[in-house]
Protein backbone atom coordinates (compact mmCIF):
# COMPACT_ATOMS: atom_id res chain seq x y z
CA UNK A 1 0.00 0.00 0.00
CA UNK A 2 1.15 3.71 -0.67
CA UNK A 3 2.78 5.52 2.29
CA UNK A 4 0.08 7.82 3.24
CA UNK A 5 1.05 11.54 4.13
CA UNK A 6 0.70 12.50 7.67
CA UNK A 7 -2.33 14.56 7.96
CA UNK A 8 -1.94 18.44 9.84
CA UNK A 9 -4.54 20.09 11.67
CA UNK A 10 -5.68 22.89 9.21
CA UNK A 11 -5.98 24.88 13.03
CA UNK A 12 -2.40 25.04 13.86
CA UNK A 13 0.63 26.71 11.90
CA UNK A 14 3.95 25.89 12.88
CA UNK A 15 6.05 28.78 13.79
CA UNK A 16 8.78 29.40 11.18
CA UNK A 17 12.18 31.31 12.29
CA UNK A 18 13.28 34.10 10.63
CA UNK A 19 16.59 34.79 8.78
CA UNK A 20 18.39 35.59 12.85
CA UNK A 21 16.66 32.58 14.19
CA UNK A 22 13.65 34.54 16.61
CA UNK A 23 9.73 34.02 15.97
CA UNK A 24 8.27 36.56 14.32
CA UNK A 25 5.92 38.37 16.76
CA UNK A 26 3.36 38.09 14.21
CA UNK A 27 3.87 33.84 13.45
CA UNK A 28 1.11 31.69 15.66
CA UNK A 29 2.65 29.77 18.63
CA UNK A 30 2.16 26.10 18.43
CA UNK A 31 -0.77 24.56 20.21
CA UNK A 32 1.79 22.32 21.94
CA UNK A 33 3.61 25.08 23.82
CA UNK A 34 3.08 26.71 27.21
CA UNK A 35 1.42 29.68 25.66
CA UNK A 36 -0.34 27.71 23.54
CA UNK A 37 -3.13 29.62 21.47
CA UNK A 38 -6.41 29.49 22.98
CA UNK A 39 -4.45 28.62 26.72
CA UNK A 40 -6.26 31.85 28.83
CA UNK A 41 -3.48 30.79 31.95
CA UNK A 42 -0.64 30.93 29.23
CA UNK A 43 -1.71 34.00 27.71
CA UNK A 44 -2.20 35.91 30.84
CA UNK A 45 1.00 34.73 32.27
CA UNK A 46 2.69 35.89 28.84
CA UNK A 47 0.65 39.32 29.14
CA UNK A 48 1.99 40.00 32.28
CA UNK A 49 5.96 39.13 31.30
CA UNK A 50 5.24 41.69 28.82
CA UNK A 51 3.59 44.69 31.19
CA UNK A 52 6.67 43.86 33.57
CA UNK A 53 9.07 44.32 30.97
CA UNK A 54 7.64 47.25 29.69
CA UNK A 55 7.47 48.54 33.54
CA UNK A 56 11.08 47.95 34.16
CA UNK A 57 12.34 49.64 30.80
CA UNK A 58 9.44 52.88 32.16
CA UNK A 59 11.59 52.71 35.46
CA UNK A 60 15.08 52.35 34.23
CA UNK A 61 14.14 55.35 31.44
CA UNK A 62 12.74 57.56 34.58
CA UNK A 63 15.71 57.25 36.69
CA UNK A 64 18.31 58.08 33.58
CA UNK A 65 16.16 60.66 33.41
CA UNK A 66 16.11 61.98 36.58
CA UNK A 67 19.82 61.55 37.10
CA UNK A 68 20.47 63.66 33.92
CA UNK A 69 18.14 66.27 34.93
CA UNK A 70 20.49 66.64 38.62
CA UNK A 71 22.96 66.86 36.45
CA UNK A 72 22.08 69.43 34.33
CA UNK A 73 20.54 71.87 37.40
CA UNK A 74 24.05 70.94 39.00
CA UNK A 75 25.83 72.27 36.23
CA UNK A 76 23.31 74.72 35.40
CA UNK A 77 23.87 76.15 39.23
CA UNK A 78 27.51 76.18 38.51
CA UNK A 79 27.54 78.32 35.58
CA UNK A 80 25.57 80.42 37.46
CA UNK A 81 28.38 81.08 40.25
CA UNK A 82 30.91 81.63 37.76
CA UNK A 83 28.74 84.56 36.06
CA UNK A 84 28.03 85.94 38.69
CA UNK A 85 31.72 85.70 40.47
CA UNK A 86 33.06 87.32 37.01
CA UNK A 87 30.29 89.82 37.38
CA UNK A 88 31.97 90.67 41.05
CA UNK A 89 35.40 90.46 40.28
CA UNK A 90 35.85 93.80 38.93
CA UNK A 91 34.30 95.36 42.54
CA UNK A 92 36.59 93.40 44.23
CA UNK A 93 39.52 94.72 42.43
CA UNK A 94 38.40 98.33 42.60
CA UNK A 95 37.58 97.81 46.51
CA UNK A 96 41.24 96.75 46.99
CA UNK A 97 42.88 99.59 44.68
CA UNK A 98 40.35 102.12 47.52
CA UNK A 99 42.14 99.95 50.70
CA UNK A 100 45.26 100.57 48.83
CA UNK A 101 45.08 104.11 47.90
CA UNK A 102 43.13 104.71 51.43
CA UNK A 103 46.50 103.85 53.42
CA UNK A 104 48.20 106.30 51.82
CA UNK A 105 45.86 109.35 51.48
CA UNK A 106 45.91 112.65 53.44
CA UNK A 107 42.35 113.58 53.02
CA UNK A 108 39.56 111.55 54.36
CA UNK A 109 37.19 113.00 51.17
CA UNK A 110 39.25 111.35 49.03
CA UNK A 111 39.03 107.75 50.70
CA UNK A 112 35.28 108.50 50.90
CA UNK A 113 34.91 109.35 46.99
CA UNK A 114 36.81 105.81 46.10
CA UNK A 115 34.52 103.85 48.23
CA UNK A 116 31.38 106.08 47.24
CA UNK A 117 32.16 104.42 43.66
CA UNK A 118 33.39 101.23 44.95
CA UNK A 119 29.48 101.09 46.64
CA UNK A 120 28.09 102.57 43.11
CA UNK A 121 29.64 99.80 41.37
CA UNK A 122 28.37 97.18 43.29
CA UNK A 123 24.80 98.11 43.31
CA UNK A 124 25.10 98.73 39.37
CA UNK A 125 26.34 94.92 39.20
CA UNK A 126 23.60 93.68 41.71
CA UNK A 127 20.99 95.77 39.03
CA UNK A 128 22.47 93.48 35.78
CA UNK A 129 21.54 90.22 37.55
CA UNK A 130 18.02 91.68 38.91
CA UNK A 131 18.74 91.82 41.98
CA UNK A 132 17.69 95.28 43.61
CA UNK A 133 17.65 96.28 47.35
CA UNK A 134 14.41 96.81 49.83
CA UNK A 135 13.25 100.05 50.48
CA UNK A 136 14.77 101.68 52.95
CA UNK A 137 14.52 104.86 55.18
CA UNK A 138 11.38 106.72 54.32
CA UNK A 139 8.97 103.65 53.48
CA UNK A 140 6.60 102.15 55.28
CA UNK A 141 7.13 99.40 57.02
CA UNK A 142 5.93 96.08 55.37
CA UNK A 143 6.98 92.70 57.42
CA UNK A 144 7.21 90.94 54.04
CA UNK A 145 10.38 92.82 53.31
CA UNK A 146 11.48 94.33 57.12
CA UNK A 147 12.29 93.06 60.29
CA UNK A 148 11.46 95.91 63.03
CA UNK A 149 14.56 95.32 65.39
CA UNK A 150 13.45 98.59 67.16
CA UNK A 151 10.40 101.77 67.63
CA UNK A 152 11.34 105.29 68.09
CA UNK A 153 8.99 107.58 69.39
CA UNK A 154 8.63 110.50 67.27
CA UNK A 155 6.12 113.33 65.95
CA UNK A 156 8.41 113.47 62.51
CA UNK A 157 7.45 110.72 60.81
CA UNK A 158 3.92 109.07 60.35
CA UNK A 159 3.71 105.41 62.66
CA UNK A 160 5.10 103.02 60.56
CA UNK A 161 8.02 104.81 58.90
CA UNK A 162 10.81 103.35 58.79
CA UNK A 163 13.35 106.27 60.33
CA UNK A 164 16.58 104.20 60.25
CA UNK A 165 18.13 101.39 58.41
CA UNK A 166 20.72 99.03 60.75
CA UNK A 167 20.96 96.39 57.15
CA UNK A 168 19.73 96.60 53.96
CA UNK A 169 17.74 94.15 52.28
CA UNK A 170 17.23 92.92 48.64
CA UNK A 171 14.93 91.03 46.13
CA UNK A 172 15.46 89.14 43.06
CA UNK A 173 12.37 90.51 41.14
CA UNK A 174 9.65 89.49 43.58
CA UNK A 175 11.44 87.36 45.46
CA UNK A 176 12.66 88.44 49.36
CA UNK A 177 16.99 87.57 49.33
CA UNK A 178 17.25 89.19 52.64
CA UNK A 179 15.26 91.24 54.89
CA UNK A 180 15.61 94.76 55.87
CA UNK A 181 16.72 95.11 59.40
CA UNK A 182 14.73 98.76 60.50
CA UNK A 183 14.29 101.18 63.15
CA UNK A 184 10.87 102.25 62.89
CA UNK A 185 8.37 105.02 63.93
CA UNK A 186 5.81 104.81 66.39
CA UNK A 187 3.72 108.22 68.16
CA UNK A 188 4.52 109.65 71.08
CA UNK A 189 2.06 108.56 73.99
CA UNK A 190 -0.06 111.48 75.40
CA UNK A 191 0.26 112.42 78.94
CA UNK A 192 2.61 114.04 81.36
CA UNK A 193 4.83 111.11 81.51
CA UNK A 194 5.68 111.01 77.75
CA UNK A 195 10.04 111.08 77.23
CA UNK A 196 10.65 112.46 73.53
CA UNK A 197 12.68 110.79 71.47
CA UNK A 198 13.06 107.04 73.10
CA UNK A 199 14.13 104.29 71.21
CA UNK A 200 12.36 100.86 72.93
CA UNK A 201 13.00 97.06 71.37
CA UNK A 202 10.26 95.31 69.15
CA UNK A 203 11.82 92.12 71.43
Amino acid sequence: MPAQSEEKDPTVETAEPGANGEVSSNEEVPASGAAAAGDPVAEAKAEAARMKDQWMRTAADFDNFRKRSRRELEDTRKAGKEDLLKEFLPVFDNLERAIHSASRATEVKAVAEGLQMVLRQYLETLSRGGITKVPGVGSQFDPTYHEAIQQLETDEQPAGTVVAEVQPGYMQGDRLIRAAMVVVAKPKPTGDGASGGEATSSE
